[in-house]
């Protein structure tokens, strides 16, 4: 009889804790996003291009307020100097100083490759929210560079403008660092894998300092970026991000 019992209520409960674990992932994912962007940043990094018969290093700076604006400059080499991206919202702009225009990224160009790099202008700017645009579910546990992580699947939602058919995200338990990214095109097949590493006392907070990207179907090829300087929570106002100082900062 006792048995009977507990089956039923074990029955009811199992919407809720699916609830309660769904909930527990957003809130996962919040604190890791939280604890990489800050209200604010400033950041100088190089970013190396390796593919199989060439390479070429890259520098720039990059400032962000919130989820909502970021902005980045290149500053070497000598004929890229001046670019910027700028990301307003949901809207991404290129300012290309050789020709002296500031164009308009459409929605259907941010899988295109940024500056011939692994990465995209949506991986970049971060078009879309990690955390608004998906739904989130702990999938499983696993350990990255011998730190407990949890595995967070994530899918978005139906309303959502993104790019990705699914993101499994490895966060780890002690200090919400997201060590590893795994982004699926819409046929579920795995697209490119994002690593972090060299985790570094950074401000007030511990990071990796160092991403590796990786497309799944081109080993011989990747994308690093190194940090050489970050700082967070620093006076910027939404002014900053505007269209005309895409043509001024330095």
């Amino acid at each position: 009889m006792l048995t009977r019992q507990i089956i039923p209520a074990i029955v009811l409960l199992a919407p809720a804790l699916c609830r309660a674990q769904d909930e527990n992932a957003g809130e996962i994912v919040r604190r890791a996003e939280e604890h990489m962007r800050g209200n604010s940043s400033y950041a100088e990094m190089t970013m190396t291009i390796v593919k199989p018969d060439w390479s070429r290093t890259v520098s720039m700076k990059t400032w962000s307020l919130r989820n909502e604006f970021g902005l980045v400059l290149i500053t070497n080499p000598e004929h890229d100097r001046g670019a910027v991206t700028l990301k307003r919202h949901n809207e991404v702009w290129n300012f290309l100083p050789a020709i002296d225009r500031v164009i308009k990224i459409p929605s259907s160009m941010m899988l295109q490759s940024w500056l011939g790099s692994d990465f995209t202008n949506d991986d970049l700017v971060k078009e879309s929210s990690i955390v608004n645009d998906y739904t989130h579910s702990i999938s499983g546990d696993s350990t990255i560079g011998g730190r407990p992580c949890y595995r967070i699947t994530m899918i978005p939602k139906e309303s959502a403008a993104v790019v990705w058919g699914k993101i499994v995200l490895f966060i780890s338990k002690e200090g919400y660092l997201e060590l590893r990214s795994e982004m699926y095109d819409d046929a579920g097949v795995l697209s490119k894998v994002l690593t972090g590493d060299q985790i570094k006392e950074v401000g007030n907070r511990r990071l990796p300092t160092r991403w590796e990207m990786h497309p799944a179907d081109a080993p011989r090829q990747k994308t690093i970026l190194t940090y050489t300087h970050w700082q967070f929570d620093i006076p910027l106002d939404e002014s900053f991000f505007s269209l005309q100082n895409m043509r001024r900062v330095r």
